[in-house]
């Protein structure tokens, strides 16, 4: 389906239609080809499509590096090279055989090479014989896709500030740039923002905040040091009946805020490691 939305996007653009299907075979990569049709179909110049393109596919270079038995030697390796996407390296990666690593790749990549020059044809085809193939929400398919991929790795943080970053550095330079290079612009805030996070993180000083009892109150200072238990019953009771218990690890987790049955598990955790009686 998203080959199909490929090749019906790029006719619906007035693009050629042969373009998409040589892109799809000389180029073999989806994300690069989608943004470089967006690009030339909204205005933008060829010098910033083709950056683009180029700058979204520099992914491949450590992929290379990191599968060197994978991709073999001599024309194997020119082929191999060519049948590279995300899926294949995904595959191969996952494998710690070497032979079971090999056989997926080829599977996946070569699997890409029919699938993909296929569904930009069909596309192309659905493209030129449907007045407006947008009615069906073809043009929809690539970026939900892409949103569905993009949306698990929001929930790092770190992930999360670079994307807003490169979405703010695209959105507000779309009003007085060219079509294509605000998505240029996007991808070094994003990296220079995912490179610096982590940096100022480490240097900040952390703010450790007051535990707080069931009913909401800050537990007294004078309590002593809090264990890790003791910050999860969050209770001055419970936190003094688990202070108690020596050593910690052996208290059961379901019984660890039960002051009704921490007493036996804390004689039983301080008779095994030889502690002497728990204090009460």
């Amino acid at each position: 389906m998203i080959g199909v939305s490929y090749g019906a996007t790029a006719v619906t653009s007035h693009l050629p239609a042969w373009l998409p299907l040589v892109l799809s075979v000389l180029v073999l990569a989806g994300g690069s080809e989608f943004l470089f049709v967006g690009i030339l179909a909204t205005g933008g110049g060829l010098v910033a499509a083709v950056l683009s393109g180029l700058l979204v596919n520099a992914r491949h270079l450590p992929y290379g590096l990191s599968l060197p038995d994978v991709l073999g030697t001599g024309w194997r390796r020119l082929v191999g090279t060519h049948v590279m996407n995300d899926e294949a390296v995904a595959m191969a990666m996952s494998e710690s055989d070497r032979e079971r690593s090999r056989a997926k790749y080829w599977l996946s990549g070569l699997g890409v090479l029919v699938c993909w020059p296929l569904g930009a044809l069909l596309g192309v085809g659905i493209g030129t014989a449907v007045p407006n193939p947008n009615e069906f929400g073809l043009d929809a398919v690539f970026p939900a896709v892409l949103i569905a991929l993009a949306l698990p790795a929001l929930r790092d943080r770190d992930t999360r500030r670079a994307a807003l970053a490169g979405a703010a550095v695209a959105a507000g330079s779309t009003s007085f740039l060219p079509s294509g290079l605000p998505e240029l612009l996007a991808l070094p805030a994003a990296f220079l923002v995912l490179s610096v996070g982590p940096v100022i993180d480490r240097v900040r000083p952390r703010r450790v905040s007051r535990p707080t009892d069931t009913a909401g109150s800050l537990i007294p200072a004078e309590s002593g040091p809090l264990t890790p238990t003791e910050l999860e019953c969050r209770s001055p009771a419970d936190a003094r009946s688990v202070g108690a218990v020596t050593p910690l690890d052996c208290v059961p987790d379901e019984v660890r805020c039960d002051t009704g049955r921490l007493d036996e598990h804390a004689a039983r955790c301080a008779s095994d490691a030889g502690v002497g009686k728990v204090a009460s």
